[in-house]
């Protein structure tokens, strides 16, 4: 089989950038654990709320604290992300890499593909 090979030199940009995602999800985390020591380190009261009537339990407040705090922290994340990476994009250097490639002719008498049985 004749192979033919490419071989050039290519300059490229390269930076560390952050994952975003990990931004997000510690983000919302924080959210939960902000929601939790909200819910925790106020007693409330056990009367009934004056606007609805119901009187809300611990983990009842605790869903709806957890229901604005996390994606309060989930946009925090994602905005700490984009600022970080602002400033990765400023760190950039210029590398020169090899690029090679190499391409396989199929053997005659196949339909390159694999062998011809």
């Amino acid at each position: 089989m004749p192979e033919h090979s490419q071989d050039h030199i290519e300059t490229v940009r390269v930076r560390r950038a952050p994952k975003i995602s990990v931004f997000l999800i510690l983000g919302a985390a924080l959210g939960v654990l902000v929601a939790m020591i909200l819910t925790f380190s106020f007693n409330g009261t056990a009367d009934a709320s004056p606007n609805t009537g119901v009187q809300y339990s611990q983990g009842q407040v605790f869903g709806f604290l957890v229901l604005v705090c996390a994606p309060i922290g989930l946009a925090l994340g994602g905005i700490v992300a984009l600022i970080f990476d602002r400033r990765s994009r400023r760190r950039t250097h210029e590398v020169a890499v090899d690029h090679a490639s190499v391409h396989v002719d199929p053997e005659p008498g196949t339909n390159g593909h694999g062998s011809a049985h």
